[in-house]
């Protein structure tokens, strides 16, 4: 038996109809049928470092912008070079996105790994961490400052071991102090790790006696450390010790830190432009929400919005500095 469509039915149909539109994220009314299924993060660390951390917390409020589920995917391994490679593997079509340190990362594979990609096929929507070298050692250290690296180093340069991320701006600072301090690096006890998180956690657990890392991933780990030298020319973070000019001189030479964020394919500006603009606005639009900027602060991440042009710009600049060092990265 059919049913009547009154006036009254018809309206109350349109009207849930209507309200159910103005429920949904405006970018995806804006857009419509993208994004229809659930979006990756790839993430070219392994877990527990900056990168893991900021994109599992940001992706919450992005997830509420666009509409979908976000899932991380980490790709570690090579310098981030396995990682930004299988990225760019995926289609440009809007269903990958990127969580990454830009820089030193992207310019390291380049000019130090024969990469098969130029720094133009990443577009970096947003850099909102920016970050420097920090040389720390474990809580219960008796190494009190860095003037105490420096005299045991150059009194016997095996004495001490180092943690370090190979072919990073973090390798360069400390072969920078090195220099200066006529210390021989190729006679230090350098210890590897691939990525900020494991290198992080062996100064903390004093697996090394010294540690030069992205002083940003340090903060949750502020208990466990003693900061020793932050290579900025200004105090970073509230840590205690020395500042790059403090020990190498006002003109001191270093090389800053990761600048990590949100990157999607260079080719989707031209290849799947309304996609672009509207994964551009659903990240400006997460970085400048008031609950992420406070749930992200909470876990010292940052979401500050410097947006493309800017965070493109300070790749751009990074990497041409680090061209300066290339002899060094590449361990000539």
């Amino acid at each position: 038996m059919s049913k009547t469509l009154t006036r009254r039915t018809i309206l109350k149909v349109a009207s849930g109809g209507l309200a159910a539109s103005f429920a949904m994220p405006a970018i995806l009314r804006a857009q419509g049928a993208y994004p229809d299924r659930p979006i990756n993060i790839v993430v070219p660390f392994d877990t527990g470092g900056y990168n893991d951390r900021l994109a599992r917390a940001f992706a919450p409020f992005l997830q509420e912008k666009l509409g979908q589920p976000l899932t991380i995917i980490n790709r570690g391994g090579a310098g981030a070079l396995l990682g930004h490679t299988f990225f760019l593997q995926q289609p440009d079509d809007g269903y990958t996105l990127l969580c990454t340190s830009a820089a030193p990362y992207l310019p390291l594979n380049i000019l130090t790994q024969d990469a098969a990609f130029k720094l133009e096929d990443f577009y970096m929507v947003n850099l909102p961490s920016q970050d420097y070298t920090l040389m720390a050692t474990s809580a219960g250290s008796d190494i009190q400052t860095v003037d105490d690296v420096i005299s045991r180093l150059k009194a016997d340069p095996g004495s001490l071991s180092v943690g370090l991320q190979p072919a990073s701006a973090d390798l360069v600072n400390f072969s920078i102090l090195c220099a200066a301090n006529e210390i021989d690096t190729n006679a230090v006890r350098v210890v590897t790790y691939d990525g900020g998180g494991p290198a992080r956690n062996a100064v903390a657990g004093g697996v090394v006696d010294v540690g030069l890392v992205g002083g940003e991933g340090f903060l949750p780990l502020a208990e466990q450390i003693r900061p020793l030298m932050t290579f900025d020319t200004r105090k970073r973070d509230n840590w205690d010790g020395a500042i790059v000019t403090d020990v190498l001189g006002a003109d001191a030479d270093f090389v800053v830190g990761s600048q990590r964020g949100w990157g999607l394919h260079g080719s989707m500006q031209t290849s799947n432009p309304e996609v672009f603009q509207t994964l551009v606005s659903a990240i400006e639009a997460a970085s400048k929400d008031p609950a992420a900027i406070e749930g992200l602060k909470n876990q010292q991440l940052a979401t500050d919005w410097y947006g493309p042009e800017e965070s493109n710009q300070m790749l751009a600049r990074t990497a041409k500095v680090m061209e300066q060092y290339i002899d060094l990265l590449k361990g000539n």
